[in-house]
């Protein structure tokens, strides 16, 4: 297993399969990168890097998008992911849409579990957050959970002024629906100073509370400071990266993006190795270098 220069081993491989999306989150950073118009990545493509990582000791692979089920052949993509070796956990991020479409499908190919964003419970407010309805999602929900994609982990992005008022409920929902809760704060990635002011909430707070409610409060072992709270029939995880040098310090992924880059933190837009021309000529020796050297790359965003 490779570790960088600060001792992060590194076992997680985020690949963004495409840059499109059938919503319109206003928070969205797609993974902290702008659709430039190049051609996503092949099926090809995908396994050649998967590969790689997996021959340096990458265990765990999540599908990100865009919004990945829009891809015709993302069936086909886990699949493909599935036989090779060392590979045994796939995940995928989604906003839910498809997944009563694709839930079994993508069960028996091999995805292991989901995690579905889902921003509020309200028709009115998630209209207003992603311009659509909310149904198709609690209704993918219900499928993912049917099709046994478990543990199902709700994404939820705290926003100052639109959701902060909705823990509760979203709590009641994740022991009604037998999924799990995680509340994410808001990254200042691709969003204006004055976007971040307006709808950052302090997640500290929400801690402190979660904390006087829970029967114990723990971390997860593979990335510290993620705290678990486990209430009386669900737990819910807080993830607060920001200005978090724990969560930095622990981090153990790499990303790749949709056009075929290699990109060692989501943090930062200047640190991609574009690896596409590698991809396309089959030079798994140069591929191999980039990768290399991405890891060289990979520094804390946050260092005190």
């Amino acid at each position: 297993m490779l570790s960088d220069l600060y001792n992060r081993p590194i076992y997680n491989l985020r690949i963004s399969v495409n840059s499109k999306c059938n919503l319109k989150c206003f928070y969205c950073h797609s993974e902290g990168v702008r659709n430039n118009g190049k051609k996503e990545m092949s099926i090809d493509d995908i396994m050649m890097i998967t590969r790689l990582a997996a021959s340096y000791g990458v265990k765990a692979i999540k599908l990100t998008g865009g919004e990945p089920l829009l891809r015709d052949d993302i069936v086909e993509i886990v699949r493909s992911l599935r036989i090779i070796d060392g590979i045994s956990d796939i995940s995928m991020v989604t906003n839910g849409h498809l997944l009563k479409k694709y839930a079994s499908k993508l069960k028996n190919v091999g995805l292991k579990r989901v995690n579905v964003s889902l921003p509020t419970l309200d028709e009115k407010r998630y209209r207003k957050i992603t311009g659509s309805s909310l149904k198709p999602t609690l209704d993918g929900i219900k499928a993912a959970s049917s099709a046994g994609l478990n543990p199902i982990k709700i994404n939820m992005v705290l926003l100052k002024g639109i959701n902060d008022d909705e823990v509760d409920s979203m709590v009641s929902y994740s022991v009604k629906s037998r999924t799990l809760l995680q509340i994410i704060e808001l990254e200042p990635i691709r969003i204006s100073s004055k976007f971040y002011s307006k709808y950052h909430a302090p997640i500290g707070i929400l801690e402190e509370r979660l904390a006087k409610i829970s029967k114990a409060v723990y971390f997860r072992d593979d990335m510290h400071k993620r705290k678990i709270f486990e209430l009386e029939h669900t737990k819910v995880e807080v993830v607060h990266p920001i200005e978090n040098t724990e969560f930095c310090s622990h981090c153990n992924r790499m990303r790749v993006t949709y056009d075929g880059s290699l990109k060692p933190c989501l943090m930062l837009s200047n640190n991609q190795i574009d690896v596409r021309k590698y991809l396309e000529s089959k030079d798994y020796d140069r591929l191999r270098s980039a990768f290399l050297q991405a890891v060289i790359m990979r520094k804390p965003f946050y260092t005190g």
